[in-house]
């Protein structure tokens, strides 16, 4: 019998990523944050380290949805998978994972060109 959290999975990695930036419950790695920070699970400062995180992460989301359409349908796919593929997920590591294929991405199309290499990239001279 399959589990249902990994069928739900196994269809997210087959089904491709919609027009939209997708919902993602940062609950979890919240606070796992808010408690990494704190003295003793007691401590009253993680439920507000908690909701600070969740309030930037839903400021990340917001200028997610502003560059969406910017990165290729097939880092979107890519990145939205790996983000949620651990269980926890974050627009932050969504962010870093699409910029980080568009950069590199922007990189390969300017070496193939023939451009100089940037200036300190390691090249002897």
């Amino acid at each position: 019998m399959i589990l249902p959290s990994a069928l739900a999975l196994g269809l997210q990695l087959v089904m491709p990523v919609a027009d939209s930036v997708p919902n993602l419950n940062v609950e979890q790695v919240c606070d796992g944050i808010a408690q990494q920070g704190g003295v003793t699970f007691h401590d009253p400062a993680i439920a507000q380290e908690k909701k600070n995180c969740v309030e930037s992460e839903q400021g990340i989301r917001a200028e997610l949805t502003k560059q969406w359409s910017t990165f290729s349908a097939a880092d979107r796919t890519h990145c939205v998978n790996e983000s949620v593929m651990g269980g926890e997920s974050s627009y932050t590591e969504l962010l870093t994972c699409l910029e980080m294929a568009r950069d590199v991405r922007a990189l390969r199309d300017e070496y193939e060109k023939g451009a100089p290499a940037a200036p300190n990239s390691g090249k002897p001279k």
